[in-house]
């Protein structure tokens, strides 16, 4: 199911209505589409370098507009898709979302933005906890322009070589960032405990 899903988000990054899809992706994939938006994001800036930043700020403005339909999900809905959520895959991610949301509330929605993780969970995780908001839409918009700002200069500066190794190197990226907040948030609270 999901291969056929990345092939179509594929085959919607050479319409002539690119941008629109790409737009409708990205807003999508935060609150519950299952396909990420670099898929079409990444095609886009390979073929027209020259319009590479424009496509990645169109891709997180809609992205953090889609993850504010998520945090509203989870805010006035989550009692209603509760019992659908627990019978899916992303029960065990919401656990996990809402747990980084007690210990690190802000740097759990950047890192969710930034890296692989499931970042349609975090949004309505945050709902759910009553995150602030103002915060939310900076952790959001910071994490998501990052990761596609970075994605869109990579691909238009290095090319058809690094578009094969687009998915590798962002979960790599990602995942290290994980890594990095995980250590700096255990040293803050190791130094703040002496």
């Amino acid at each position: 199911m999901f291969q056929q899903l990345y092939d179509k988000v594929l085959s919607w990054s050479k319409h002539r209505h690119a941008v629109k899809y790409l737009c409708a992706l990205s807003f999508a994939e935060s609150s519950f589409f299952p396909v990420p938006p670099d898929v079409m994001l990444a095609p886009m800036a390979l073929a027209q370098p020259d319009k590479a930043f424009r496509f990645a700020l169109l891709t997180t403005i809609a992205s953090v507009t889609g993850g504010l339909l998520g945090y509203a999900i989870g805010y006035f809905l989550f009692d209603s898709i509760a019992p659908w959520l627990q019978t899916t895959h992303y029960w065990e991610s919401y656990l996990t979302a809402k747990s980084w949301f007690e210990d690190w509330g802000f740097w759990a929605v950047f890192v969710a933005g930034f890296s692989p993780i499931l970042y349609k969970v975090f949004t309505i995780a945050a709902g759910t906890m009553g995150m602030v908001f103002l915060p939310f839409v900076l952790a959001s918009t910071i994490g998501r322009g990052g990761r596609f700002f970075l994605v869109a200069m990579l691909l238009a500066a290095g090319g058809a070589k690094l578009e094969s190794r687009l998915r590798e190197y962002m979960d790599r990226l990602g995942w290290a960032t994980v890594a990095l907040v995980v250590i700096g948030v255990g040293m803050y609270k190791f130094l703040h405990q002496v």
